[in-house]
C-alpha cells in the first residue's frame, strides 16, 4: 500500500539523524525502505546536487537500510521521537535557503492589505473590497514588468494605493529574500516556530527548488514559508523578522530529483494543497495551482544566482503562494492566525506531505548544529 506522505514514484533523496553516527546520513527510498547512501564520493545533499546527473547516482548507489519509511516517519515527529531509533531531517545542507515573495496574485493582494492596514487584521476585510474595486484588473494575466503593468502600477499610484508588494508582484524584478542559515531548515515532523509577538501569522504552502552552484534547478520538494503578518505588515523592513526566526522554514520530506518520471513541467502544473488542524477543531483547507504564478521558476531561480550573484553550495528557493488565509477563527472578521498546537500539512502527489507541527519559535527546539559542525563529524567519520 502506497504511503501518502512520500511519493510512490521517483528518486528521493533525504536526510536522516541514525543512531551511531555523529553527523545526518544522505538517504532514498527502495521499496518501502530507508537506504544510507552516504558516501566520501558525496558525503552532502549539496555534494549530490552537483553533479552531473544527480537522479541517476542517487538512483543507484547501494548501502544499508536504515529502517522502513513507515517507522522513520513517525519517529520524527517532535515529541515523539525516540532517539534510540532513526529519524528524518531537513532533506538539505549546506545550500543557502532563499524565497521568492508576492508570486501569486492571491497573496500580492493579501500583502497589500498588510501593508495598508498596518498589521491591523480587523481593518483587512474593508481594505479587501476597497482594493478589488480599484484594481479592477485580474492582476493573475499581467506580465510583471510588461507596458499593460506599468499602466495598472501608474493607475494605483494616481489613485493612492501604491505598495512596494505590488512592485514586486507586477513590476520588473522580483522579490528574493533569505528565509533561513544553511543548516536551519526543519524537515517532516518536526515543530515550526511563529515568535511570541505576533498575533496575525499564517503558514505559506510552497515548492522549492533545489538549485546547484552552476544555476540549475534539480529537483523539488514541499515547503513552508511560515510568516508573521503582523510583524511584516507593520513595515516591509521588518522582512526578516517576519520570515527568518528559530524553525520558521520547514523543507521536505524528501527531494524529488528530476529525472523522466519528474521535470519541471510537472512542478509547474502540480495542485498544491494546505490543510490546518487545530487543537480547538478548527479546520482550513485549499488547494492552489502552480499554473497560476505570475513569475516561471526559471525566471525566479535566474533573479537569485547569475553573474549577479553566485552561490558555491548551491541554494533551495522557495517559489512563493497564493495561499493567505482569510477564513475567521474565533470570531467574525478576525480572519485566519494560528493557535500553537496547530498541525499544518502541505501536500502534492509528485512530493508527498509536508506536515508540521505550530510551537512558539522560543519553544521549538533551538538551532545548535551548523555548518561547522556537520564539516568536522565529516572529516572525523573519513567523508572529507
Amino acid at each position: 500500500m502506497a504511503n501518502p506522505i512520500v511519493p510512490s514514484e521517483g528518486i528521493l533523496l533525504g536526510r536522516a539523524r541514525v543512531p551511531g553516527h555523529d553527523h545526518p546520513r544522505l538517504v532514498t527510498v527502495r521499496d518501502g525502505d530507508v537506504i544510507d547512501i552516504t558516501s566520501r564520493t558525496a558525503p552532502t545533499a549539496r555534494d549530490i546536487a552537483e553533479m552531473d546527473d544527480p537522479a541517476d547516482y542517487v538512483g543507484t548507489t547501494m548501502g544499508p537500510v536504515v529502517g522502513s519509511l513507515d517507522r522513520l516517519l513517525a519517529n520524527s515527529w517532535s515529541g515523539k521521537t525516540n532517539p534510540a531509533e532513526p529519524s528524518l531531517l531537513s532533506p538539505i545542507d549546506l545550500q543557502a535557503v532563499k524565497a521568492a515573495g508576492v508570486t501569486f496574485v492571491v497573496s500580492l493582494l493579501e500583502r497589500v492589505i498588510e501593508e495598508q492596514a498596518r498589521g491591523d487584521k480587523a481593518r483587512s476585510e474593508a481594505l479587501r473590497k476597497d482594493i478589488l474595486g480599484l484594481i479592477g484588473t485580474d492582476l493573475s494575466q499581467l506580465v510583471p514588468g510588461s507596458e499593460t503593468a506599468m499602466k495598472v502600477k501608474e493607475t494605483l499610484i494616481a489613485r493612492g494605493v501604491w505598495s512596494q508588494y505590488l512592485e514586486v508582484g507586477i513590476g520588473p524584478d522580483a522579490e528574493i529574500f533569505t528565509k533561513c542559515q544553511p543548516m536551519a531548515s526543519v524537515g517532516y515532523g518536526a515543530d515550526v516556530g511563529i515568535l511570541p509577538i505576533s498575533e496575525w501569522n499564517n503558514p505559506e504552502p510552497e515548492v522549492a527548488m533545489v538549485v546547484n552552484s552552476r544555476g540549475t534547478i534539480v529537483g523539488a520538494t514541499l515547503g513552508n514559508d511560515v510568516n508573521l503578518r503582523d510583524v511584516e505588515g507593520r513595515s516591509a523592513l521588518l522582512l526578516g523578522k517576519a520570515k527568518d526566526n528559530n524553525a520558521s522554514a520547514s523543507l521536505g520530506p524528501f527531494i524529488r530529483l528530476f529525472d523522466g518520471t519528474f521535470t519541471l513541467e510537472t512542478v509547474k502544473q502540480a495542485d498544491i494543497a494546505l490543510n490546518v488542524t487545530g487543537e480547538d477543531g478548527f479546520e482550513l483547507a485549499g488547494v492552489s495551482n502552480m499554473s497560476q504564478i505570475s513569475r516561471s521558476p526559471e525566471a525566479l531561480v535566474s533573479s537569485a544566482i547569475g553573474r549577479h550573484h553566485q552561490y558555491p553550495d548551491g541554494l533551495v528557493l522557495y517559489l512563493g503562494t497564493m495561499f493567505a488565509p482569510v477564513k475567521d477563527r474565533g470570531g467574525a472578521g478576525k480572519g485566519f492566525t494560528h493557535k500553537t498546537g496547530d498541525v499544518v500539512s502541505i501536500s502534492t502527489p509528485s512530493l508527498g506531505t509536508l506536515s508540521n507541527t505550530v510551537r512558539l519559535a522560543t519553544e521549538a527546539a533551538p538551532w545548535t548544529y551548523g555548518a561547522s559542525h556537520l564539516l568536522r563529524d565529516l572529516a572525523r567519520a573519513g567523508l572529507l
